[in-house]
């Protein structure tokens, strides 16, 4: 056993050498993904100019109708409706940033007063720490209800508005997308970086004179998914440190939760390119074989788009997406406070691919 580990910790050394001197690898472990952490983070760190809102209607009266409909069919309104099933719907949507404020009718709100004239007060919803937001929004609403008054020529200004923070705070669009960009790091560094070294290291014969040692499979196998799991975890740091100082992304949930997961999850994402690299004797089958099992991971688990925002019959194909519960992890860790009862289903199924594809890797994997 002690000759058996010795071998896997000699060779884990010789990776790492290596790969300090990859100028190529290094490229595309730390600053591949970097490049489109500062793309995308540089696009939802732009404020759009319009405010989405969710109204919630819970009066009957003709004036509370008309005032929806004014509002939802106002085209050059700052106000941008924003279909919603329910008041926890909103908040919901409010708190993804689909949403930056919830309008609320209550049930009394243009009733008529004694004047005979509708009365009411207009609540204005906003997440906790969208202070900045939540004035601009009451203030339009301000000036959307004095014209109002206006018009019923009321000084004693009948329709008012009262605004509240609810719920969490709110997450910003970089926030909920970092997630995303973390597990796109995870696979490009497993499956597009082990899955063209391996064959690489085939043609060059290095693994021939490994096999002659003698040294197994199994030990190639788990030195390389050492060496790529250092790797992974620097890439991950360097991302991190990246979208907290320059994105000012902030971690919501347990880091005692979050590590486990993550090194999970990366031990998965580095056994499908062992997988990958393995079986394929040279580089052009395992370019064709990536992009084939590359491009359905990245687009079907949510990790540039919100499953959400998929047709139904389409969410249902993502559950079978083996990226599709890291994603699903690591949104529900770092930005909804989940613990290890919230994610163990999450957990579980990674842990399953696990087994799956080092079972695979090792049975698969081919010398030559």
């Amino acid at each position: 056993m002690k000759r058996y580990w010795t071998g896997i910790l000699g060779q884990v050394q010789a990776f790492q050498r290596r790969f300090l001197r990859d100028k190529v690898s290094l490229f595309f472990t730390f600053l591949f993904p970097l490049i489109f952490l500062f793309v995308f983070g540089s696009i939802f760190k732009n404020q759009t100019v319009n405010f989405k809102v969710g109204i919630i209607n819970h009066s009957h009266s003709q004036f509370a109708q008309q005032f929806v409909d004014n509002a939802t069919k106002g085209k050059d309104s700052v106000l941008k409706v924003k279909d919603v099933k329910g008041l926890d719907d909103a908040k919901e949507k409010m708190k993804r940033s689909q949403i930056d404020g919830i309008i609320e009718l209550p049930k009394d709100f243009g009733e008529q007063g004694p004047d005979g004239k509708p009365r009411g007060t207009i609540k204005v919803l906003y997440s906790k720490g969208s202070d900045q937001a939540g004035s601009t929004l009451t203030a339009v609403m301000n000036q959307t209800t004095n014209g109002v008054n206006k018009a019923l020529g009321q000084p004693d200004a009948p329709i008012k508005v009262s605004s509240n923070a609810v719920g969490d705070e709110a997450l910003s669009s970089f926030d909920y997308t970092f997630t995303g960009l973390l597990t796109f790091s995870l696979m490009s560094m497993g499956i597009f970086g082990l899955a063209n070294t391996m064959p690489a290291e085939k043609k060059r014969g290095s693994y021939r004179r490994l096999r002659a040692a003698p040294f197994s499979p199994a030990q190639l196998i788990i030195a390389s998914g050492i060496h790529y799991l250092v790797v992974a975890l620097l890439s991950v740091a360097t991302m991190f440190l990246v979208g907290t100082f320059v994105f000012h992304f902030k971690m919501r949930g347990d880091w005692l939760v979050f590590f486990p997961f993550l090194l999970l999850s990366a031990v998965a994402m580095i056994g499908l390119g062992l997988t990958i690299g393995g079986w394929a004797k040279n580089e052009n089958q395992s370019s064709v074989l990536t992009n084939v099992v590359a491009m359905p991971l990245m687009f079907l688990s949510g990790v540039f788009f919100p499953v959400y925002l998929f047709p139904d019959w389409l969410q249902g194909v993502t559950k079978f997406v083996p990226v599709t519960p890291m994603v699903e992890g690591f949104r529900l860790v770092m930005t909804e406070h989940a613990g290890f009862g919230d994610i163990a289903l999450q957990f579980g199924l990674v842990g399953l691919w696990v087994v799956v594809v080092y079972g695979a890797a090792i049975k698969l994997f081919r010398w030559e």
